[in-house]
């Protein structure tokens, strides 16, 4: 199995709008592809359960299907950082529980996972961990999302940097232009390009209508897919 894991500049930067068209790509090829969204904070009440629409919407872009709770296995209702809500629900979030159900999900022998972090890259999961010690820990290699907006410059550059600063391997980053009015969008892609020290994988125009991506020669080459 190769996983990858799907971080962010930022919160609300399109992870999951990203990681939903990544796993469409690789049915598009015949890949067998899983997506895994650990932690989930912002659910309702469906089929007995809370579910959290970003989780679902993984579910809907696999090839390989499991269990709601398979797919999500920490998932918390109020729409706040989750190691707050996690204490207000009595729950404990370590780095050996996302292990666990990490290792059980790959149990359904899908060729590829996407797992989807939430909100940006030093997210606490408890008083004193963070999701990023958990990548670090599975040695997970990352793409990173970057939402091109005003001041994504700054977003992007401090994430790459302690991407790079604690060891982990960005294998490459998506533009996602989340801002349908930027100005200079080429110029920023480009800084970006010349800063980040890793491929541009695709980019992701703003659209209202079907969403797309303009795939680069370097996501087809990570996944060993030949056009």
């Amino acid at each position: 199995m190769s996983a990858f894991f799907i971080t962010g500049t930022d919160t609300e930067v399109g992870k999951t709008h990203i990681t939903a068209l990544l796993l469409k790509f690789l049915a598009q090829h015949k890949r067998q592809a899983i997506g895994f969204k650990p932690i989930a904070a912002g659910a309702e009440e469906a089929f007995g359960q809370l579910v959290n629409d970003d989780a679902l919407t993984l579910m809907e872009s696999a090839t390989v299907h499991g269990k709601y709770e398979q797919i999500n296995p920490i998932c918390l209702a109020p729409p706040i950082a989750p190691h707050i809500a996690a204490e207000q629900a009595g729950i404990e979030i370590t780095l050996d529980k996302l292990s666990y159900h990490y290792h059980e999900l790959a149990k359904l022998g899908a060729e590829f996972t996407l797992v989807e972090g939430a909100g940006g890259w030093a997210l606490p999961i408890n008083d004193t961990q963070y999701l990023c010690d958990w990548v670090q820990k599975e040695q997970l290699p990352v793409i990173l999302v970057v939402g091109m907006k005003l001041g994504c410059l700054n977003h992007a550059i401090l994430t790459s940097h302690a991407l790079k600063a604690q060891g982990v391997k960005c294998v490459g980053w998506v533009a996602n232009q989340i801002d349908p009015n930027m100005t200079n969008f080429d110029e920023n892609l480009a800084s970006l390009r010349k800063r980040i020290d890793a491929p541009l994988l695709a980019v992701a125009p703003y659209s209202e209508e079907k969403a797309k991506l303009q795939i680069y020669a370097s996501l087809t080459d990570l996944f060993g897919i030949n056009l």
